[in-house]
């Protein structure tokens, strides 16, 4: 059983230039972590992401919800978690400071992600082998589908997992193939152009087929040369994907992104605030065929039912330490399912969670394995990095989540 809780506020500053975008021009990569420790020894780490300031109300958050986990056994736990997240999200004082976003939807991703990482190691298996090897049944057990039964009701979303046991075995063979990555890193805001288009060659070089540029710079010409300087060096093969970071405006992103549309992007990414659902149904419809992805500052699954309902989004980019940990994740992986729209994960944690979590979406629900967001400036932290050749993610293979960090937390 669960027998003791520690929560740390961890900060990491960057290298110059890094993590900025038009919006984040100076981040602290942060976390708020959750350490769940049972009687045996074993720990389960999870963690919510943040830029810095405000890591500390997340941790104050997380420790009231771990608090109430002590002296619950794992497998117990688990075996019915859809309804203790729905209890958690739903504590009647601290959802007032919600509901399901914020601080507290935060603090519960890193407490859910911890009590996945725990269930995993009690198993000796890698979070993606975990899920993988559950039945429909039991995934649906581990998730809240309350205010979905509109467009996804327990029974409906039971059947459409049985149905994508077909071809199961087939696509498991990505386990030894590698999910495929992309390098985000090559143009961060701050970043020169030369600096650009250096990083440019140089993830070419490295067997990225995919990479994307921050975008949403005060003179819309800065960005439109900086996006044909990655389109010029990747060549027409590469997909090329700009992101805004929410910094336009709707009368500006429906000006400056059928500008950028003469580089080909393969999706432009936040063009605005992340809560104005109807201006990106506005703006996917005026700069059809190109796409838009959005999700990174998507606080719940509600808000992406309603981004699906309206055909707003090419592309989900669900978080699971934005939303309320992997079990709100495989909520919204299952809606994206249904309506057959990819989920391509925004990476705040380094893709150590989420790598995981596409191997799941692509095995058990039939998601395209198109490819997962690479950021490599927190990996020398962690015990177990993320490995990439060739652009590739390859296959965990320790227990867990691939969460822990090198150094303990006391």
């Amino acid at each position: 059983m669960i027998k003791n809780i520690q929560i740390s506020d961890r900060r990491f500053p960057l290298a110059k230039g890094a993590g900025s975008d038009a919006i984040h021009r100076d981040p602290i990569y942060s976390y708020a972590v959750t350490n769940l420790i049972d009687d045996s020894g074993l720990i389960g780490t999870g963690f919510a992401f943040t830029l810095g300031e405000g890591n500390d109300l997340v941790c104050k958050a997380a420790q009231f919800y771990a608090e109430q986990l002590k002296g619950k056994d794992i497998e117990e736990l688990m075996s019915n978690f859809g309804a203790v997240f729905n209890q958690l999200s739903n504590e009647q004082q601290f959802r007032w400071l919600g509901p399901h976003k914020g601080v507290v939807h935060l603090a519960l991703a890193s407490v859910t992600n911890a009590c996945y990482d725990l269930w995993a190691k009690k198993r000796g298996v890698p979070l993606w082998k975990l899920l993988t090897d559950l039945s429909p049944e039991e995934i649906i057990n581990t998730l809240d589908l309350s205010y979905l039964e509109d467009e996804l009701t327990h029974e409906q979303a039971l059947q459409l997992l049985k149905n994508n046991q077909a071809g199961k075995a087939q696509r498991q063979q990505i386990i030894d193939s590698g999910y495929p990555g992309y390098d985000t890193s090559i143009g961060w805001f701050n970043y020169s152009d030369e600096k650009v288009r250096e990083n440019c060659h140089k993830a070419v070089a490295e067997g990225f087929t995919a990479m994307k540029l921050k975008v949403g710079s005060t003179d819309p010409e800065r960005d439109i040369r900086r996006s044909h300087i990655v389109r010029e060096v990747a060549g027409d093969n590469i997909k090329v994907m700009l992101d805004a970071n929410q910094q336009w405006t709707l009368p500006q992103a429906l000006k400056i992104c059928k500008e950028l549309q003469s580089m080909n992007p393969y999706w432009i990414e936040e063009p605005t605030h992340p809560d104005d659902v109807l201006a990106h149904k506005t703006l996917a419809d005026a700069i059809a065929p190109t796409k838009l992805a959005l999700g990174e500052h998507v606080p719940n699954r509600i808000v992406f039912k309603n981004y699906l309902q309206t055909a707003s989004a090419g592309f989900i980019q669900v978080d699971a330490v934005r939303v309320g940990g992997v079990s709100e994740f495989i909520t919204i992986s299952l809606l994206c399912r249904k309506y057959n729209i990819p989920v391509v994960p925004h990476v705040g944690d380094m893709g150590q969670l989420h790598q995981h979590l596409v191997l799941f979406n692509h095995i058990s629900m039939g998601h395209e394995a198109l490819f997962l967001e690479h950021i490599p400036h927190l990996q020398k932290h962690f015990l177990h990095p993320v490995k990439i050749e060739n652009g590739v993610y390859k296959t965990p293979l320790e227990p867990g989540s691939s969460c822990d960090f090198k150094i303990s937390i006391k």
